[in-house]
């Protein structure tokens, strides 16, 4: 039930109740399994609607809380229960699907909620059955358990203790040695934790493996595609966009890393020297965490009455827990309270480039969230997730005319940095995506031949990388570090998919600012009504699968990234 938004400080904790949840889903399944028409459906289909929205919004709460404090015990009970609970939600969701699916009147439902709504339907039922519901249980509490032992980490360097996070700051110091020692650290934290991770990855892989078995799929690969929505391709379409970004993008890269080692005077790079992008140091925030999100409040009012009224809105509900500390779940992500029609947004800032990036990235989330919060069908107001990640990534480049209000004399360095860190990104994502496929396709493999597996696709896409001063991420073990590849299994190309896209959107305001913004606003507003390709072609933008549609971006991009002079930066 939809209440008035209030602070995010006033918001209750729930603990979802397995006994009250099934006699209330007993009851409105045993309502929709009588209705006879369709009006009669469209009643029961509000009340399941707005329960549906309570539980996300509890379990959303819940996941922020722990997120934020991975060491409070109520908070990490509260997490277990919606794990355990999880398959639950998913056997009702599964219930509704299939009554609604099979029904005499569906022809009248889909006139007033869409074909979509049920090609996802049906796409969903493919991945769900009770019979597989212990087998979620598992795969949940592990992905939770690594969970806790990133959110845990704690390494002492030079005299502090710090996260993750915190130490990424150090990982890009301007001084070698300092880059060098930051990049030991967590080598030396991934060696005495590598055994437990790769345990957890063994079963939970195995785990998934069993799942698609049950279900009869061939193979874990059919089923996650069909798990994140993917209903208008498949894995041979991104195999060949792949290719594109190996032939594409991966030449220009190699180009921008001989020009960053030769401004840096690094003869024999180690992969942590990439992390500094000028000898004068990577462009750095002119202020603390309130400064940026005062300049961030500026930028949003500025760029239209809509992101105005949007970041006033996060702001005065403290919508947003932004700083790195002690028992903070590391990374950023953007969730939504649905019942409070609310956004929030979860970041680590650690005094870097980053600290930015996350106010327009994970702010761009937010905003389409905000502005599709009142589509009717709850299923549409969220797209798939590699259109989802167009809306963050396009507003990291319409930030660009602020950059003098975040980063004062570095406003330049940062251009010049987050364009090419863009492009360089979508090879490092190629290479996520190929190892999960190569992953999935041998099971079975050790864990040793995972890393020499991914130690060759890496060579393959980024082959400038060296870690001869760490030996444990030099057996090819640096994808345990992103969690992507643990909790949800093939959602990191969906990043690069939507990085091709958002280029569009930055040679655009490049160009006409009014229009790029006009034509933003109207694919956040269209949320997820549309599968990715049609989404893309309703909004009249060009497709990465196409052959040809990579090269189009790039080369612009390039010439762009020609007329910043770096030897002077």
């Amino acid at each position: 039930m939809k209440k008035q938004p209030i602070k995010f400080s006033e918001y209750p904790l729930i603990v979802p109740n397995a006994k009250r949840l099934s006699k209330k889903m007993d009851k409105l399944i045993s309502d929709l399994k009588a209705c006879q028409t369709a009006n009669e459906a469209f009643k029961v289909i509000n009340k399941i609607n707005s329960y549906f929205e309570d539980l996300e919004t509890e379990t959303s709460v819940i996941y922020v809380l722990y997120t934020c404090d991975t060491t409070n015990e109520q908070y990490k009970k509260a997490q277990e229960t919606v794990d355990e609970l999880s398959p639950l939600f998913g056997k009702y969701s599964t219930d509704v699907q299939k009554i609604l699916v099979n029904a005499s009147y569906r022809p009248e439902l889909e006139k007033k909620y869409g074909s979509y709504l049920f090609q996802k339907y049906e796409a969903g039922l493919k991945t769900f059955d009770e019979k597989i519901m212990p087998d979620l249980v598992k795969e949940n509490k592990l992905v939770s358990e690594y969970d806790m032992i990133l959110g845990g980490a704690q390494l002492e360097f030079r005299g502090e203790t710090l996260n993750l996070s915190q130490l990424g700051k150090y990982m890009q110091d301007k001084d070698r040695e300092t880059r060098k020692a930051a990049a030991k650290a967590m080598d030396k934290w991934l060696s005495e934790n590598e055994e437990k991770i790769a345990q957890i990855y063994d079963e939970l892989v195995h785990v998934r493996v069993e799942i698609a078995k049950k279900l009869g799929f061939k193979s874990f690969t059919d089923l996650a595609y069909l798990r994140l929505g993917r209903v208008d391709y498949n894995a041979d379409m991104v195999k060949c966009y792949r290719e594109q970004i190996a032939k594409e993008v991966v030449p220009v890269c190699q180009k921008l890393y001989k020009i960053q080692m030769k401004n840096l005077g690094i003869r024999k790079p180690q992969y942590y020297d990439y992390n500094l992008m000028f000898a004068s140091g990577n462009p750095m925030p002119a202020g603390n965490k309130d400064y940026l999100v005062e300049q961030a409040h500026k930028m949003y009012s500025d760029l239209g009455p809509e992101s105005k009224e949007f970041f006033d809105f996060m702001t005065k509900y403290e919508l947003m827990d932004l700083e790195a500390r002690k028992g903070k779940a590391p990374g950023g992500y953007q969730t939504t309270f649905p019942a409070y029609q609310s956004p929030f947004i979860f970041s680590n800032f650690n005094g870097t480039q980053g600290d930015v990036n996350v106010l327009c990235h994970e702010g761009g989330h937010a905003f389409q969230a905000y502005l599709s919060r009142n589509i009717k069908v709850s299923e549409y107001r969220q797209p798939t997730l590699e259109s989802c990640e167009i809306h963050s990534m396009s507003m990291e480049f319409f930030a660009w005319p602020y950059m003098d209000g975040f980063f004062g004399k570095d406003a330049e360095k940062y251009k010049y940095a987050h364009l090419a860190d863009s492009i360089e990104f979508l090879p490092y994502g190629a290479t996520i995506d190929e190892f999960q496929h190569w992953v999935y396709a041998h099971p079975d493999a050790s864990h040793a031949e995972r890393c020499a597996a991914f130690k060759e696709i890496e060579n393959k896409y980024t082959p400038h990388k060296k870690y001869d001063d760490c030996p444990t991420l030099a057996k090819g073990t640096i994808w345990m570090r992103q969690s992507h590849v643990f909790a949800v299994p093939f959602y990191y190309i969906d990043y690069t998919l939507a990085q091709v896209v958002a280029f569009q959107f930055a040679i655009e305001n490049m160009k006409n600012h009014e229009k790029a913004w006009k034509k933003y606003i109207k694919l956040c507003k269209s949320g997820g009504k549309y599968p990715f390709q049609e989404l893309l072609a309703k909004n009249h933008l060009r497709c990465p699968f196409q052959d040809g549609n990579v090269r189009k971006v790039i080369k612009p991009l390039e010439r762009v990234l020609k007329g910043f002079d770096t030897s002077r930066m």
